[in-house]
């Protein structure tokens, strides 16, 4: 117990405790190398999970006894902390006593914090296998021979069913697949777990987006005729006289149907009807109506998403109206993917650069609607992809309005900031275009407070991908002149 004191203080006491215990705990495992009785993670862990006896009163001030982890009887605050460092450290640590402590705490009868909840979570995400990664890792052909792995030595049952010539038959995954992938082997690369997630994610969205995208040459050369036409232009006009709730209802039921009396042709009946003019309140009803019911399931929702929300937020320039934002929530939970391509991409790859209200309304999606795996996927294919990879949708009456590159403004890094803090964990390639940008930008922006705020996190959050660029960051970061520069700077100075 005496050993972890200093530890426990820093999770009390610091105001960054993850970034201070990662450096306490690699000095301390540095000046215990040659010690006779060197500190162990498995010994800090064995001192969290460790039973007590607690006393919980209830309502009626009768109390009883219950079974509990020493961490449990911890301020929330410290719990929050812990887990949130182990989740950050979690290599250090047995991944199985990780997840045991992280199940036990979730699966508490006991009414839990919102944060240490959160952070529970966070560190059973980090720890639970994503991928096929860890069956590569048992080595079958290794025979005896120890693979350096301190948790992940292969059990004696394996070793025997290795010759067997059967590749563990339970297992939900072929022999053909499993040799078919390049996991930590042949390739010699050293892929990491997230890597691998975020280029499976991406290559799913990509699949997706090649079914969603607009064909915009078919609208442009075919027309759908006068009977369409005019009906569409009578639907705008009842569209612009809100009257009530049920109306728009059945004017939603006449728009799908106008859409597909043609195959291919609902873009341009879109375009024709203009929903994106309506007042907020339609246009909320109109796209929960619009999101059911419909014969093409992955088309279909990136048009009505593109044609009635995302005009309205590329000039956003007031906080989004709530009524819009609510009802733009619960359909890009229902429609995940199209949120990213038709709302998204093209609302950062805004042509004038998003500004504070487009921002709130673009993290509140990121965070309430997409998993972080997909959001990491997202900023790679965002930072890293050209035009064609990005497959942004929108009406082409729309496409003056959107860029082919990012413009860089404060709202933007304001933007990756609320990304990071989310415990998104970005790939290298996606923080190398982004430390290019901030060393290109760093002059501009060197009395911002924003990008001195984003600058601060970075080197917080990413600092083991920003070691091999510290020299070029550092110079960066000493053309700022705000409240934050010696902050950042001594930071970088022991990264």
């Amino acid at each position: 117990m005496e050993a972890w004191v200093p530890l426990l203080n820093i999770f009390l006491n610091s105001p960054v405790p993850e970034s201070e215990a990662s450096r306490w705990l690699h000095q301390s495992f540095s000046a215990s190398s040659a010690a006779t009785a060197p500190i162990t993670t498995a010994s800090f862990v064995s001192l969290l999970m460790k039973p007590l006896d607690a006393i919980v009163v209830d309502d009626s001030s009768s109390s009883s006894t219950r079974r509990v982890m020493y961490v449990q009887t911890l301020p929330n605050m410290v719990q929050t902390r812990i887990f949130s460092f182990l989740a950050v450290e979690h290599q250090r640590f047995c991944r199985r006593d990780l997840c045991n402590m992280a199940r036990i705490v979730l699966s508490d009868n006991q009414e839990l914090d919102f944060w240490v909840e959160k952070a529970a979570h966070h560190l059973l995400d980090a720890v639970s296998e994503l991928n096929f990664e860890w069956i590569s890792s048992l080595s079958l052909d290794s025979g005896d021979e120890s693979t350096g792995e301190e948790f992940e030595s292969l059990p004696g049952w394996l070793k025997d069913a290795a010759g067997s010539g059967e590749l563990l038959p339970w297992l939900p995954i072929s022999p053909e697949d499993l040799n078919s992938r390049t996991l930590c082997g042949d390739s010699g690369k050293n892929n990491d777990t997230l890597d691998q997630v975020a280029e499976d994610v991406e290559q799913f969205m990509d699949d997706v987006v090649e079914k969603v995208e607009i064909d915009d040459s078919q609208c442009k050369n075919d027309s759908v005729g006068p009977e369409i036409h005019n009906k569409a232009l009578s639907l705008k006009a009842q569209i612009m006289n809100f009257e009530s709730t049920t109306k728009v209802v059945g004017l939603a039921n006449e728009i799908r149907k106008l859409c597909f009396v043609k195959k291919g042709g609902s873009s341009l009946v879109l375009e024709l009807i203009e929903p994106w003019l309506a007042d907020n309140e339609t246009a909320s009803v109109l796209l929960s109506q619009l999101s059911y019911g419909s014969e093409e399931e992955l088309t279909w929702p990136s048009q009505v998403l593109c044609s009635i929300i995302l005009p309205k937020f590329l000039v956003l320039k007031e906080p989004a109206p709530r009524v819009l934002v609510a009802a733009t929530l619960e359909y890009c939970k229902l429609h995940q993917k199209t949120a990213v391509y038709a709302l998204l991409l093209p609302l950062i790859l805004n042509k004038n650069g998003i500004n504070n209200p487009i921002c709130d309304v673009i993290t509140r999606v990121i965070k309430e609607c997409l998993h972080r795996a997909h959001v990491s996927a997202f900023c790679q294919k965002l930072l890293c992809g050209g035009k064609d990879e990005r497959g942004v949708i929108c009406l082409p009456c729309h496409q003056h309005l959107i860029s082919d590159e990012m413009v860089w403004t404060e709202s933007l890094f304001n933007l990756f900031q609320s990304i990071l803090n989310h415990n998104v964990c970005l790939t290298q390639d996606s923080v190398d275009r982004i430390l290019y940008q901030v060393h290109h930008l760093a002059e501009k922006f060197s009395k911002s407070l924003k990008f001195g705020n984003f600058l601060l996190c970075l080197v917080t959050k990413c600092s083991p991908l920003l070691k091999s660029h510290k020299s070029l960051l550092t110079e960066a970061v000493e053309k700022t002149n705000t409240l934050l520069t010696k902050s950042i700077l001594s930071k970088l100075a022991i990264m």
